[in-house]
């Protein structure tokens, strides 16, 4: 099991050399090996034989890729990142075989992509930016949905669906206006390029929690006075 993380770095340009401040922009790429299982039989079922002690720690954290590029520029992050896509789905789709004690083993790769910020999810399925009126990575609500809906909670997105939504964005088989095209593409704008694994980093949490803390803070305000 291997995790996969991908954040921007900010500003690296060089701050004291003589010439003009050129702003420059770093993107760092890297894996982290979770766990390696053996699968004995049916019946046994996996047996871990190596678990990583500190799946956050820096040091378990192996960079695969440094690039001078601005995460906010698509084109030219995912021309990057191509390869490494490419060579993910090569080895999903391969097998490792080792000899150990004598006796040949096959492994599988499986990747988790969850090591990535809000941000950067957006990047890698297609979204459009945080400002975007479908505030969530996980389902498609809208704003005003959102910040009505404290309870009800699900996640409805996916990347096959983020790619079919691409197709209609780009294609518009409907002939309909952009506004009518955006309602129903849910917010995807550009092509999908890496699957994601949902995580709790969604915009949806946030209102539902901002409106929760109103309503307590308008509670302790109307006690007071």
């Amino acid at each position: 099991m291997i995790k996969e993380s991908c954040d921007g770095m900010g500003d690296v340009s060089e701050k004291h050399g003589g010439g003009p401040a050129v702003p420059e922009k770093a993107v760092r790429f890297s894996f982290t090996i979770m766990s390696v299982t053996l699968v004995t039989d049916e019946k046994e079922g996996e047996v871990a034989i190596f678990t990583e002690p500190k799946p956050n720690s820096e040091l378990s954290c192996k960079p695969l890729c440094l690039t001078f590029v601005d995460e906010s520029d698509h084109e030219t992050l995912t021309a990057v990142l191509a390869p490494i896509v490419a060579e993910r789905k090569a080895m999903t789709e391969s097998r490792l075989i080792l000899s150990i004690g004598g006796l040949a083993r096959s492994f599988r790769f499986h990747f988790r992509g969850t090591g990535y910020d809000e941000k950067m999810v957006r990047e890698m399925e297609g979204l459009e930016a945080s400002g975007s009126t479908y505030v969530c990575t996980l389902c498609d609500t809208t704003r005003s949905e959102a910040s009505k809906n404290m309870v009800l909670h699900s996640i409805t997105r996916s990347h096959e669906e983020n790619l079919e939504r691409y197709e209609i964005w780009r294609k518009n088989p409907y002939s309909e206006s952009v506004d009518e095209l955006r309602d129903r593409v849910k917010g995807v704008s550009a092509k999908p390029f890496m699957e994601t694994q949902p995580t709790l980093d969604a915009l949806h949490c946030d209102i539902g929690n901002a409106t929760e803390f109103y309503k307590i803070f308008q509670d302790e305000i109307g006690e007071v006075y």
